[in-house]
């Protein structure tokens, strides 16, 4: 993974334009690495913008450099114009172009130098010149910190970079109790702490700050739309636009709700359905050897890590959850 590392040092040398940007929908990490990267960057003296394909979850608002996050939807001409003239676009979180949706095209027609930074299975070896991959890596956050450390620039660690990656780290490892979190993990989180990361008040800020429509639309998930399936260890949730609607979802309110049927004695799978923006989007969960990004991939056209996956249906709610059945019974292959 850091054979490119002299290679990007030459790069940063000198003052560049860079875009840094990350998948759609972006998460913990995703924003994480994504901010704590532009915090930096910007020490080294070069001009930065943050852009994200659509908007992400309230919840992450209070990131340091929040402010400053172009959302293409919202400024396409901004984005484009920017990436049109930058020297570097860096790439966080993703393993495949088509991950940028709409800004896809932008990117990949900018002739920008590439740089992909990310921790999923299976990344595209055509999508930059340079790829820092590490799939037993908790998240991309973590990447980004061994990164400025391989380039011994851990002097301009601070603060703001700290409860970035922080949060990245925190969010990726469901609050570090995830197999993929190790001793390495622990190590960089004691490192940013001493850089200045409050974890007590990330925590607060990401987990505990919550809308009352939120924990309504929970209940109401748990209570009305919980599936099980105990022969086969197996669980669905599932939510349809008007549900959605009728608890005024915002961005990030349905996240981490995949999670909450593993905590069920005996459920090994979980799968959650929600119908939002025009889609039937998938997250599927599962514990052990259940290799849900091979589901994910060969059924759904996405993609993830082996317990941690997500993708489209080209099929209603109801449908799909007939589809997740058929391959429940069918032993998760």
């Amino acid at each position: 993974m850091y054979e490119n590392i002299d290679n990007l040092k030459e790069l940063l040398n000198s003052p560049r334009k860079i875009v840094i940007t990350t998948h759609r929908g972006p998460d913990g990490d995703a924003m994480g690495s994504s901010l704590g990267l532009y915090h930096f960057l910007i020490q080294l003296g070069h001009s930065v913008n943050v852009i994200t394909p659509n908007e992400y979850a309230n919840f992450l608002h209070w990131l340091p450099g929040n402010e400053f996050v172009i959302n293409y939807e919202k400024n396409p001409h901004k984005a484009e114009e920017i990436s049109n003239n930058s020297d570097l676009i860096i790439l966080l979180d993703l393993n495949n172009i088509d991950r940028l949706s709409s800004f896809s095209n932008c990117v990949s027609n900018s002739n920008a130098i590439k740089i992909l930074i990310d921790h999923h299975q299976d990344p595209d070896n055509n999508i930059a010149k340079y790829i820092f991959s590490n799939v037993t890596a908790c998240s991309t956050a973590e990447i980004v910190y061994e990164i400025i450390h391989k380039m011994d620039m851990n002097k301009y660690m601070n603060k703001n970079i700290a409860e970035c990656l922080y949060t990245g780290i925190m969010t990726d490892t469901g609050s570090f109790k995830f197999a993929s979190t190790n001793f390495n993990t622990h190590k960089i989180i004691s490192e940013l702490i001493l850089a200045g990361a409050n974890n007590s008040k990330i925590h607060d800020l990401v987990y505990d700050s919550i809308s009352a429509e939120r924990i309504k639309l929970l209940g109401y998930c748990l209570n009305e739309k919980l599936l099980l399936y105990p022969k086969n260890n197996a669980a669905i949730i599932s939510l349809n636009a008007q549900e959605l609607e009728k608890f005024k979802f915002k961005s990030g309110d349905t996240e981490g709700f995949v999670n909450y049927p593993l905590s069920i004695e005996g459920i090994n799978f979980a799968a959650f359905i929600a119908e939002k923006e025009g889609l039937v989007k998938l997250s599927l969960r599962s514990k052990g050897d259940i290799k849900v990004n091979e589901i994910a991939k060969k059924y759904f056209n996405g993609g993830g890590h082996i317990n941690a996956a997500g993708g489209i249906s080209d099929f209603s709610v109801n449908e799909t959850i007939k589809l997740i059945e058929k391959i429940i019974i069918n032993g998760l292959k």
